[in-house]
């Protein structure tokens, strides 16, 4: 079939490294795919430093994938070669566990995971189940696209699920990869829109995003600002640290939800008067299934919601995710291919 580039990772904590591979078959119920551009997410560190209970090597990571089918296995009626397609972290399930019985598939059982379950989007070709993959829309760029598949339906999805309202105060905890989107999604969805971040730095760059509020969480009691703005509706918390969250959910409104989507083993604090004063409620937010990438990608061919990227070429991963890791990039790292 021929040779294909990879970045691998050969063991827990290893140094990136760029091999050449035979180009893999697609099995039964899979499909092969071209990658054109795979963002690199913060969540990639599972993989590289060995952080996900029961993960093999060598492993290549990569949950943002972007490009085209280019084979499909035995079986597979929903694909077409050609396909311009997307795999985002959820990389299947096995539609039979209890919560696959259900619909609920993002909480399978089983669920695999792109780029820890199997390898993921950090080579040229790759192989997924065909239940993972997204139809991607021909009017967005593949390099802006690909963080769509995790920073983008992470913060849509949850929004459109936190029960707020056009009209509805919604903050914005975070302005890094995922607020960036967060604030986009939220004012194309006619919230009004509150984004918190430190120092006045990042405030000319929340408004051009479509921010009609911003608060320095540095110079001001964020959670006062936010209660004098009459409570928010919906806290989306973005930043991956449980500090600033901890400081935010009295700023809650009455019935108010703070949706949680910055992930980190820090403790939020609360106390229970805190939630039951006002009825209100903290929820934790996974991305979501290969539909909600489309409704995700689809959205932002509308509205013109686009990720703000740094690109790099597939052989200087080791250099990419290093950029990612450092905090400095604005905002999401992309390698293309």
């Amino acid at each position: 079939m021929g040779k294909m580039i990879a970045a691998v990772v050969a063991k827990p904590g290893a140094d990136f490294e760029i091999v050449e591979r035979e180009i893999p078959a697609p099995g039964a119920g899979q499909v092969r795919i071209r990658v054109q551009a795979c963002g690199i997410c913060h969540s990639d560190q599972f993989t590289k430093d060995g952080l996900w209970p029961g993960i093999t090597y060598p492993r290549v990571p990569g949950h943002e994938v972007a490009g085209v089918i280019d084979e499909v296995g035995a079986g597979v009626s929903t694909w077409k070669k050609g396909q311009r397609v997307g795999v985002g972290w959820h990389g299947g399930h096995d539609g039979t566990c209890p919560a696959c019985r259900r619909g609920d598939f993002i909480n399978c059982a089983n669920e695999k995971i792109c780029g820890i379950s199997y390898d993921g989007g950090y080579q040229e070709y790759m192989i997924a189940p065909s239940e993972a993959v997204a139809a991607m829309p021909e009017g967005l760029d593949v390099a802006e696209a690909a963080p769509l598949l995790c920073a983008g339906i992470t913060t849509f999805n949850a929004l459109r699920h936190s029960g707020a309202r056009p009209g509805d105060l919604v903050a914005i905890l975070g302005i890094g990869g995922l607020g960036h989107l967060g604030i986009q999604f939220a004012a194309k969805s006619g919230y009004r829109v509150a984004a918190i971040s430190r120092g006045k730095g990042n405030e000319p760059l929340a408004k051009k995003l479509g921010a009609h509020i911003y608060i320095d969480s540095s110079a001001e009691n964020a959670a006062e600002a936010l209660q004098k703005l009459g409570g928010a509706q919906v806290i989306l918390a973005t930043a991956p640290a449980a500090k600033p969250m901890t400081a935010l959910i009295d700023g809650l409104s009455a019935h108010g939800k703070m949706v949680v989507v910055g992930a980190t083993h820090d403790p939020i604090e609360v106390s229970p008067i805190q939630l039951i004063h006002g009825t209100r409620v903290i929820q934790g937010w996974a991305s979501g299934i290969p539909t909600d990438s489309e409704d995700t990608l689809r959205f932002a061919e509308l509205t013109g919601v686009r990720t703000m990227i740094e690109k790099y070429p597939l052989k200087k991963a080791g250099e990419a995710y290093a950029r990612m890791i450092s905090g400095k990039a604005e905002f999401r790292v992309v390698l293309t291919m």
